[in-house]
């Protein structure tokens, strides 16, 4: 008989880790529902054809396909195995697979949108809290399957949806303690930089050369741009681009320079200028300081069109924990033009990830029972069964131990689960209606009477 496992990538959650995930959560929902946003959820599968070619080439590799069902039908056998040949050489066919896991929350939206629309009341602002699958090289902080939590907004050119964004991200991570650095730039800037290099077509080998420079270095990238058919010329110019460095300002008036008229280039640099002087304006301080242009940021996924977004935690050696950017014709693809959208996205498991290197979760948080009556008889454990019914009305967390045992194993038990209070009830505190508390942390402990225990501040 095999040995119990799970699938590589992915990962159990056992009750503290839950209790951190939930609180990562909540505190983001609570940020959402603040700015307006409503929940929405969609199918863990979409159907194939809504994924495809939505996330470029080496994003459509990581899309997890579900085989269809009846494969084992003999009569079959001839065309499934033409279908799997098709399938060997990298092409989709029906005949095997027409669904697939969802690669990320974005494009289901998307999906959503275009068949809702007519009846969504826009702008629309919705976020959505479940988990996505990629067929990615499992390492620390990725996974093959994550959770992501989004906010997008649908239906508004408004440059002010930018800044509302930036600031749940600012907003929401100041109330999770982690000191971050929110880096932006726009696609349109990266357009402009196509165009000066021969052509919008070369835009896709150059986003995707450019979004790995963290991770291979300058002359790696430029080696890749190389083999994508960029001459030395063209690379130059995307070298200048790259080594774009100083203040807010400086930067931009660098890009400037390069660009000088193009008005692509222009557009987004106006885009850039409208985020950073209205998110000063406003006072917004934690924002000012952790907003940062990074013109080398090309966010590798081919649906967004304007302002894009990624999130480091400063002080941990870790990838972006979110990212997102403006899409102003996603739902195009699905044969409804013209709705314009933005988004973000926060990486929960790099969070988490985060969160407990630099142990920034709540001790509180880490109790679920709050308090353990003892069972030392069938007497005794009813009505102890009785007041703890009494306690949980009050939304008090306790249970009872499950048989008669000897104090020591049922201090032991408490021990183990970490449970702070005890309440014990002999024939003697039957007898006289009261009951014994003690705190385990401390040692102390004190008689009550039952009105006493209902009475109590846990």
């Amino acid at each position: 008989m095999a040995k119990p496992s799970l699938p590589q990538g992915t990962r159990d959650f056992n009750a503290e880790t839950v209790r951190k995930r939930n609180y990562i959560f909540n505190t983001i929902r609570s940020v959402f529902e603040v700015y307006g946003f409503q929940p929405l959820e969609t199918p863990a599968m979409e159907n194939l054809d809504t994924l495809m070619g939505k996330y470029g080439d080496e994003g459509d590799k990581l899309i997890f396909k579900i085989l269809n069902n009846g494969l084992d039908n003999v009569a079959k056998h001839q065309q499934i195995k033409d279908d799997f040949e098709k399938v060997l050489i990298g092409k989709n066919t029906k005949g095997i697979t027409e669904r697939a896991l969802r690669y990320d929350l974005t494009i289901p939206f998307a999906r959503y949108v275009a068949m809702n629309h007519g009846q969504l009341t826009f702008p629309f602002k919705r976020y959505q809290i479940q988990p996505v699958w990629r067929a990615d090289r499992p390492q620390r902080g990725r996974y093959r399957e994550f959770y992501q939590c989004d906010c997008d907004v649908v239906g508004s050119y408004s440059l002010i949806n930018e800044v509302e964004l930036a600031t749940i991200y600012a907003t929401a991570f100041e109330k999770l303690g982690i000191d971050v650095e929110i880096k932006i730039n726009s696609r349109k800037i990266l357009a402009a930089l196509a165009e000066l290099c021969g052509g919008a077509d070369k835009m896709i080998d150059i986003t995707i050369a450019i979004d790995k420079l963290d991770k291979i270095g300058i002359e790696k990238v430029k080696d890749e741009l190389l083999q994508r058919g960029l001459n030395d010329s063209q690379i130059s110019i995307i070298e200048k681009y790259l080594s774009i460095d100083g203040d807010t300002f400086q930067k931009l008036s660098a890009a400037e320079n390069l660009f000088q008229n193009n008005a692509t280039a222009k557009k987004g640099l106006e885009e850039i200028y409208f985020l950073i002087n209205y998110s000063q304006q406003s006072q917004i301080s934690n924002l000012k300081s952790q907003i940062n242009i990074d013109f080398t940021l090309a966010r590798g996924l081919n649906y967004y069109t304007g302002i894009i977004f990624e999130v480091k935690a400063k002080n941990v050696n870790m990838g972006s924990i979110g990212g997102g950017g403006r899409y102003d014709d996603l739902t195009g693809t699905f044969d409804v033009p013209n709705i314009p959208g933005v988004g973000i996205s926060f990486g929960v498991d790099r969070i988490y990830d985060v969160m407990e290197e630099l142990k920034l979760f709540p001790a509180e948080m880490q109790t679920a029972t709050q308090v353990l009556f003892f069972n030392l008889g069938e007497a005794e454990s009813r009505a102890a069964f009785g007041l703890m019914q009494q306690l949980r009305a009050k939304n008090i967390r306790c249970e009872i131990y499950h048989e008669q045992a000897k104090f020591d194993k049922q201090f032991k038990w408490a021990d183990k689960k970490q449970i702070p209070y005890a309440v014990i009830m002999g024939s003697t505190e039957l007898e006289n209606g009261t009951c014994t508390l003690k705190n385990l942390k401390e040692g102390v402990q004190e008689i009550l009477t039952n009105e006493q225990l209902l009475a109590f501040e846990f």
